[in-house]
């Protein structure tokens, strides 16, 4: 391939998306860019004030246990309250959270700042999520969600390299810089993000329609969207166990910490330098055969781990084929969970979505450090391996009448996003595709 054709690809993949979407996408990469707290918080709480590993990863653990519940309370205020205020309102929150840690020193005070924090920072997701579905068209959905992600893993490794140059100013500096750049994000939504929360539609006489209520409970009713979150579940879980595992099992190698950071910064390499090359190759594809891809790729990265012995370069090798897997899957799944929501529910369904997520986050690592610890890395990438073949062959058989059903619709239908003007305001009337998708998927009208 030419550098002429490569140009023009990467063009392509970027170009024909409203202003709105690429003020969103400068909030995440401005986020993401000053993110230093969960990236040293470990090393802060055991070197700078003195605590014990177990209490370390006691708190990185609260973190993701706040997610859990911060994502359908973020979906929940996205659907009711909007996309824009919530967006802020959480920011400022994950702000005020980084900036309190800078400040507060007692253990108790300490997992309760965190605790909070993993809420925030978790219940911002389904409106940036929802907010992408809104003004996007559809069949652009999943290439925003993949720039979104690309702009998040660019973000996060600026991080870790500026913290690791700046981390002689002191940790607590680095936990007000986090705070200095989510109250930046914040502002950039208020000053330059319209709010997108479709308007309630209209008949024919122009009187409204009245949609049905969307609960929590009526999300986990609709079976496909339940199955998509099932499964969802399995890969995180696969996702999260190398977090934790890969650097045991590296040390039971023999290899060294500094070993392990050079393996794991593949990850982020991969993912900046070719999630935009990733996402050409794939688009158009089906959501069904990618999502069966991308964890037969988890599976096959991982389980290869139990293979590597002693070997760097075998080991920084299996974490390419799942890192593939990672850029294949992430910008998939929220599209399809796009694809399934009911226009007026997209907030509750990325929460739930979301909340898989956030319980892998909990589970895995927990799940990851007890069976290294007893019966050994081997069992735990046989694991792995099995339930991201498992995944595969859910996605392939469970969902493969619904997600191709509703591409089908999505490719059809006219949506409000169509009508996106240049701002990313909203400017059609509110026939769409997930207006369709609702009537083929009836969702019951239980009080939200």
């Amino acid at each position: 391939m030419s550098i002429d054709s490569l140009r023009r690809s990467a063009r392509e993949t970027v170009s024909g998306l409203p202003q709105g979407f690429w003020w969103l996408w400068l909030s995440t990469l401005v986020n993401r860019t000053g993110a230093f707290v969960l990236t040293f918080l470990s090393l802060y709480l055991t070197v700078e004030l003195g605590h014990s590993a177990w209490f370390a990863g006691l708190v990185v653990a609260l973190h993701g246990l706040g997610g859990v519940a911060g994502s359908p309370l973020g979906g929940a205020l996205t659907d009711r309250w909007g996309r824009r205020p919530t967006m802020i309102t959480m920011h400022l929150a994950a702000a005020a959270s980084a900036a309190a840690l800078a400040v507060v020193t007692s253990a108790w005070a300490i997992a309760t700042v965190v605790l909070l924090m993993g809420v925030a920072m978790q219940a911002v997701r389904p409106s940036i999520n929802a907010t992408i579905a809104d003004m996007v068209p559809a069949h652009e959905v999943r290439r925003a969600y993949a720039l979104n992600y690309w702009a998040l893993n660019l973000g996060f490794a600026i991080a870790s390299i500026g913290g690791g140059a700046a981390i002689f100013l002191g940790y607590r500096t680095l936990f007000v810089v986090d705070a200095v750049a989510t109250t930046l994000c914040a502002v950039i939504v208020f000053l330059r993000l319209p709010e997108t929360r479709p308007e309630a539609r209209t008949d024919t006489a122009g009187e409204p329609v009245v949609e049905a209520k969307v609960s929590m409970l009526t999300v986990l009713r609709d079976a496909p969207f339940r199955t998509l979150v099932l499964l969802n579940l399995l890969v995180c879980l696969v996702f999260t166990a190398p977090w934790i595992g890969l650097p045991l099992t590296m040390a039971d190698q023999g290899l060294s910490p500094s070993s392990y950071g050079v393996v794991i910064a593949v990850n982020g390499i991969v993912i900046v330098g070719f999630q935009l090359l990733v996402n050409r190759l794939t688009d158009k594809r089906s959501p069904v055969v990618l999502l069966t891809l991308s964890s037969l790729l988890f599976a096959l990265g991982t389980g290869a781990t139990a293979l590597a012995g002693s070997s760097v370069v075998a080991f920084a090798a299996t974490v390419v084929v799942w890192t593939v897997g990672e850029m294949i899957h992430v910008p998939t799944n929220a599209a399809a969970t796009a694809r399934l929501a009911p226009e007026h529910a997209r907030g509750r369904y990325q929460g739930v979505m979301g909340m898989s997520w956030a319980v892998a986050g909990f589970v895995a690592p927990i799940g990851a450090g007890a069976i290294v610890g007893g019966p050994g890395p081997t069992v735990l990438w046989a694991a792995t391996f099995a339930i991201g073949v498992i995944a595969a062959v859910g996605y392939s058989i469970r969902l493969r009448k619904a997600l191709c059903e509703e591409t089908a619709t999505g490719a059809d239908t006219v949506t409000a996003a169509d009508t996106t003007d240049a701002t990313g305001t909203t400017t059609a009337d509110t026939t769409s595709a997930t207006s369709a998708t609702s009537a083929e998927q009836p969702v019951a009208p239980v009080s939200a």
